[in-house]
């Protein structure tokens, strides 16, 4: 029998950054353990905390301390692996504990959301016929309640029988008082998978015959499950290639193991796809329920998710990055797919990238962890090389189909051939009605919403740009209006310029709402729906569109990155790329690889059925070296060259990279303390660290904000950021500037 703790240490949340001891109270015992959330005296009021360790810090007297009030619920917030994560991100990513138990327990947790209970009522003492009588000429409410639990065999909920015979809770607790009746009250069960992603697309729950290199691949990635270790797989698969299958073998392996899974997808806009497949595969066979976990739930069901998980109730999640965090009691296996996306980064504090932390939580958990993705990103292939993780290669499609023939078109070409600016090409028009004649379906691509990217006077040159922010605004078709897409700030499109007042103003550049216009105009009768952040304002809008376009509804879709990878459509034989060199200009050493990725994880939308696909790829850089190696998917020479270049200029993967911001509204305030900062930091020896700046962000001003940037160099993160953080608590920095470091940045805008 486990001996029951009598003090425990207790991490406030509050942002206090110091453990608290407290005694536990020997009727609270039983139910207290690591990662226990309960309310503490604080001073002079109540907060609450986790319990951290089930001793008390040693440096105060046991009988001074005082006593934990409650237990918030009878299970742990956080699972003993959580906390050691907690420590690590802290350390890693140059952020306090605090910030980081906020980003791992939901809200309603951290608020003490209480569980749900439902009251029932049944009768305690059987009456008499003398005791009804008197009872039903004094009180005939009372009466008739005690008559009707009189014939009832089971304890019934107290609301559904005061509707049902119209009388008051004072009734009730009348005869509760006189000891006829007895309430009780039950939690209410948790349903965090009763919702209308269940219903999404069904996949049978066996019958995959694997090719011999998933096969393969599973073959491995099991031998890690059974082992019970900690090892990393790189699933390297070409677009089409079955990788899902894998997973889902893999996680049927862990299933029957006893463990839980994490499954991690980079946008919201991927999971009702992937949470249909997997509740079709595993309800229908073993019952196995799988949560929905992302940014997008309400708080109700964000709490139901979390309860499922910590309970035991549930042991499989699918989510975004933030589902790496879920409190699975034995957590065996994370799948992290399309691990070279962006989205795994959060951009606010604590500024984490889901998938170096779901490396990290599985070494703790001594667990296996998959990273699958077409595409790599080149700081996974290079930990491949180095041995540090196994790769796994899937090289050929499913069924032997042939990945998509890729058509380049030369706007440069066009433009000179038509003598006016090119949207959409003759060729690519041409392919469009080819697919609307032969009912088969197409996507274009193009990652810029609105309608124009920017309005300009003609005459005095004026351009809109936001007040609040250094960028020019997008005119949006809806509405009428221009828009901010960093802050949000709106206005209407004028009808003259606002600075010389000439009727000449001009919508410049292009974007989802004018392709979607293009196209309708283009196919006349055919079914275009476009899909970006503007279309999807209602709820489960992108699900049903989705599913429209999968029973082909649809016969065109016009959308941004939210369809740009993991969307599985057997019936798109064409994929258009609209403007393939937005990505391309970017101020950003990664922009090639971006490039290459997004051409190849596009061009994998298409043919993933019974029929051929084809790929148009407009663009004005035909012979760049991404666009060429994309053509060909020939992805070790890219990955070649494109390594010599970050080896040449020390770069990630070679060195990590730290991004120091500074922002401020008084951009000559930002700009002193950024530059006195660096001073500093020049005084002090700090090894193996290279320090370019400052300099003004690329978007000086976002939100009222002035932004300067510092860029760090490093070869041991965690070293540089502890004497990092060690001097910024001496720098005397004035309180309108925040400076936030950021470890590993994937937004260098």
């Amino acid at each position: 029998m486990a001996t029951l703790a009598d003090s425990v240490t207790v991490v406030p949340l509050t942002g206090l950054s110091k453990d608290l001891g407290y005694r536990v109270p020997r009727a609270l015992a039983p139910v207290i353990q690591v990662g226990s959330l309960v309310r503490i005296p604080l001073r002079s009021r109540t907060e609450l905390g986790l319990v951290k360790a089930l001793t008390a810090p040693g440096d105060f007297p046991f009988s001074r301390l005082r006593y934990l009030l409650d237990a918030v619920y009878p299970i742990p917030v956080l699972t003993p692996d959580l906390f050691l994560l907690a420590e690590w991100m802290a350390a890693y990513y140059a952020t306090s504990q605090d910030s980081v138990f906020e980003g791992m327990i939901p809200g309603p947790v951290r608020r003490g959301k209480t569980l749900k209970k439902r009251s029932y009522l049944r009768l305690k003492n059987q009456p008499d016929s003398t005791v009804l009588e008197t009872l039903r000429q004094r009180a005939p409410r009372q009466a008739e309640l005690l008559r009707f639990l009189s014939g009832q065999l089971q304890p019934l909920p107290k609301g559904l029988v005061l509707r049902r015979l119209k009388v008051s809770s004072a009734s009730v607790a009348a005869l509760v008082k006189k000891g006829w009746v007895e309430e009780t009250h039950q939690v209410e069960e948790r349903r965090a998978y009763d919702d209308e992603l269940a219903e999404g697309e069904q996949v049978c729950g066996s019958g995959f015959v694997l090719t011999d290199e998933q096969k393969c691949a599973l073959d491995d990635i099991n031998q890690t499950i059974e082992l019970g270790e900690f090892r990393v797989h790189l699933l390297h698969g070409v677009t089409g290639s079955g990788k899902t299958e894998v997973y889902f073998q893999a996680i049927r392996r862990t299933l029957d193991k006893g463990g839980g899974c994490i499954y991690l997808v980079p946008e919201v806009a991927l999971t009702p796809q992937t949470v249909g497949r997997m509740r079709a595969r595993f309800e229908t066979v073993s019952g196995e329920k799988t949560v929905v976990w992302h940014s997008h739930l309400s708080e109700g069901e964000r709490f139901d998710a979390w309860y499922a998980l910590a309970s035991g109730a549930a042991r499989v999640v699918v989510g975004a990055r933030s589902a790496v965090f879920a409190p699975i009691p034995n957590l065996r296996l994370i799948v992290v797919d399309e691990e070279h996306e962006p989205a795994y980064k959060q951009a606010e504090v604590p500024r984490y990238h889901g998938r170096d932390v779901a490396v990290y939580r599985s070494r703790i958990c001594h667990c296996a962890c998959v990273l699958g993705s077409a595409t790599p990103a080149l700081e996974s292939m290079f930990n491949a090389e180095k041995g540090k993780y196994r790769l796994n290669r899937i090289s050929r499609r499913v069924d032997d189909r042939k990945l998509p023939l890729i058509h380049l078109v030369d706007m440069r070409r066009e433009t000179f051939r038509q003598r006016t600016g090119v949207i959409i090409s003759d060729f690519l028009a041409q392919k469009l009605r080819q697919r609307c004649d032969r009912r088969e379906q197409s996507i274009l691509f193009l990652n810029r919403r609105g309608y124009s990217s920017s309005m300009l006077c003609t005459e005095c040159g004026y351009v809109a740009s936001c007040k609040h922010c250094s960028v020019t605004l997008t005119y949006h078709l809806t509405g009428h209006r221009l828009l901010c897409h960093f802050c949000g700030f709106e206005q209407p499109f004028p009808r003259n310029c606002p600075k010389c007042h000439c009727q000449t103003i001009r919508r410049r550049g292009i974007g989802t709402e004018r392709i979607e216009e293009i196209v309708r105009r283009l196919l006349g009768k055919a079914q275009v729906m476009r899909i970006d952040a503007d279309a999807m304002v209602r709820r489960n809008h992108f699900r049903q569109i989705l599913d429209d376009f999968r029973k082909g509804k649809i016969d065109v879709l016009v959308g941004t990155q939210m369809i740009a990878k993991g969307l599985d459509f057997p019936n798109v034989t064409l994929v258009g790329l609209v403007d393939a060199d937005i990505s391309l200009h970017l101020p950003d050493f990664r922009a090639a690889e971006r490039t290459f990725q997004l051409l190849v994880q596009v061009a994998g939308r298409a043919g993933r059925g019974d029929r051929a696909g084809e790929v148009v790829v407009q663009t004005y850089l035909p012979h760049s070296p991404p666009i060429q190696f994309a053509r060909r998917a020939d992805f070790e020479d890219f990955l070649q060259v494109e390594l010599e270049q970050r080896r040449e200029f020390h770069y990630p993967p070679y060195r990590h990279l730290i991004q120091h911001i500074f922002r401020g509204r008084n951009p000559d305030k930002v700009a002193f303390f950024a530059e006195r900062w660096v001073r500093e930091l020049e005084k002090v020896a700090i090894a193996d660290l290279e320090i370019r700046g400052p300099a003004p962000s690329p978007f000086e001003k976002i939100k009222d904000n002035y932004r300067y940037q510092v860029w760090y160099f490093v070869r041991n993160v965690t070293r540089a950021v502890t004497r990092l953080s060690a001097l910024r608590s001496s720098f005397k920095m004035d309180k309108d500037v925040i400076d936030v470091l950021d470890v590993d940045p994937v937004d260098l805008l």
